[in-house]
């Protein structure tokens, strides 16, 4: 469901990722990892096509980035990390907005509304200004927002950031659910998270891919995510993994 093909970057002499390779298949949840400014956002903005790449090649459900936007785009949910929400409008009023522009609309509108705030537990909330809400719920609003159209891939950055314990063990379940339907590329700084909900996972490093693989084999019996992880950024594992 996504290909990716050395996939590169440059701002001006500054290569922001090099020759990122990756795929996700089918209902697949991987987690996309890596250090701050390793690449990992400029990477999924080229995906859901707010960033065009300097060279290589990106697929999104049949879709190239760059030759079809339009058509990729429209199999996408992407949740960026700060959801770039209207603080002066209502959840509910927001989501029909949001439903509007992605062409639902009347009992339709209404019925994906409904039922992205039910899933991403928004229903007591829904008459609230979205400026008067905490962090996390604003990321719940970001969420739901993805969920409305039901696209086949989702692209979340951070999507547990700033929610509470509660609420991070229930997103993480919602997570596992949307994966039974949806492919999920999904980045997270919580490698505990990441070994709960993901199957794969893609380690970028100094805007290349350090390794890639099911998680299960790319971390010993017994061993965790994180050690591999500081091993890999610290420059002690040189080879990529793959599996």
């Amino acid at each position: 469901m996504i290909e990716v093909s050395q996939l590169t970057k440059y701002y001006g002499d500054y290569a922001a990722i090099r020759d990122v390779t990756f795929q996700v298949g089918r209902q697949q949840i991987v987690g996309f990892l890596g250090p701050n400014g390793a690449g990992k956002s400029t990477t999924m903005r080229i995906l859901a096509g707010f960033l065009t790449a300097s060279s290589g090649k990106a697929i999104v459900a049949g879709h190239d980035v760059l030759t079809d936007p339009l058509a990729a785009r429209a199999s996408i949910g992407y949740m960026p990390e700060n959801c770039p929400l209207y603080p002066e409008m209502r959840v509910a009023e927001y989501l029909d907005f949001r439903a509007g522009l992605k062409g639902m609309h009347g009992a339709d509108g209404r019925k994906r509304v409904e039922a992205a705030m039910e899933r991403c537990w928004l229903s007591d909330v829904r008459r609230q200004l979205i400026c008067t809400l905490s962090k996390g719920y604003r990321q719940r609003v970001g969420l739901a927002d993805t969920l409305l159209a039901e696209p086949p891939v989702l692209i979340l950055d951070e999507p547990t950031s700033g929610l509470d314990p509660t609420q991070i063990i229930e997103t993480r379940k919602l997570i596992r659910q949307l994966g039974e339907r949806h492919t999920v590329l999904v980045s997270s700084h919580i490698l505990s998270e990441v070994e709960m909900t993901c199957d794969r996972a893609v380690i970028i490093v100094g805007g290349q891919v350090a390794a890639q693989g099911k998680l299960a084999e790319m971390v010993p019996a017994g061993g965790r995510l994180e050690e591999f992880f500081l091993r890999l950024v610290e420059g002690n594992t040189a080879q990529t993994v793959h599996a």
